[in-house]
């Protein structure tokens, strides 16, 4: 009776036991699970936060528009006013390649620059194109030295508009707006803001 008794008790036991180390695996799988799926999260929220802020930088493409007073409008434009043109630049997704159409041709300095937002986030660098009539720093007709810190009076980009920018470079030349159909599809850009004659080339 008492040997019965001892195997009644073991069996109990490990029986316990069993059960105890089984509900251990569960919870290590569930805080497993919940970690992985944290993860997953924090992941998908990182992915997001790219996402938005590459849109936020492409937000800006198309304008009202509206030119900076004093902009003089080109005498002899190589690309006239509502003709047509094939973009050659990159500075935006789906704009090299593109046909655009010419919305207006203007005369000025522009500027290649560097800046940090207003709004925040990493430096911007060799940004194309602010002009002349942009800068709040900027006189009439003389061209800014490169290294010269300036305010940028433009919203071409999502925290541009006030930010104290450096001039990278600088040069004389014809402006265009124009409007385009981005290569990579979507909707139609239009008043875009800047792109110089030698980014541009005849359709052929």
């Amino acid at each position: 009776m008492m040997l019965y008794s001892k195997k009644l008790i073991i069996g109990i036991l490990l029986l316990m036991t069993m059960f105890i180390l089984a509900a251990c695996g569960s919870g290590n799988d569930e805080t497993q699970n919940d970690s992985e799926s944290t993860d997953s999260q924090s992941s998908s929220e990182k992915m997001s936060e790219k996402d938005m802020s590459e849109d936020e930088m492409e937000m800006n493409h198309s304008s009202s528009g509206e030119v900076p007073e004093g902009l003089k409008k080109a005498k002899n434009p190589a690309f006239k006013v509502g003709s047509k043109a094939i973009i050659e630049s990159d500075h935006m997704k789906g704009m090299k390649g593109a046909e655009a159409t010419i919305v207006g041709a203007y005369d000025t300095i522009v500027y290649a620059i560097s800046y940090t937002p207003t709004t925040g986030g990493e430096r911007v660098t060799n940004h194309k194109w602010v002009i002349q009539e942009e800068i709040k720093e900027a006189e009439d007709d003389k061209p800014l030295e490169p290294g010269t810190e300036v305010t940028i009076e433009a919203a071409h980009m999502k925290g541009m508009d006030g930010a104290t920018a450096e001039i990278d470079s600088a040069k004389k030349t014809t402006v265009y707006m124009v409007d385009y159909m981005p290569t990579t599809g979507g909707e139609k850009v239009t008043n875009h803001k800047w792109v110089t004659e030698n980014e541009l080339s005849p359709v052929k």
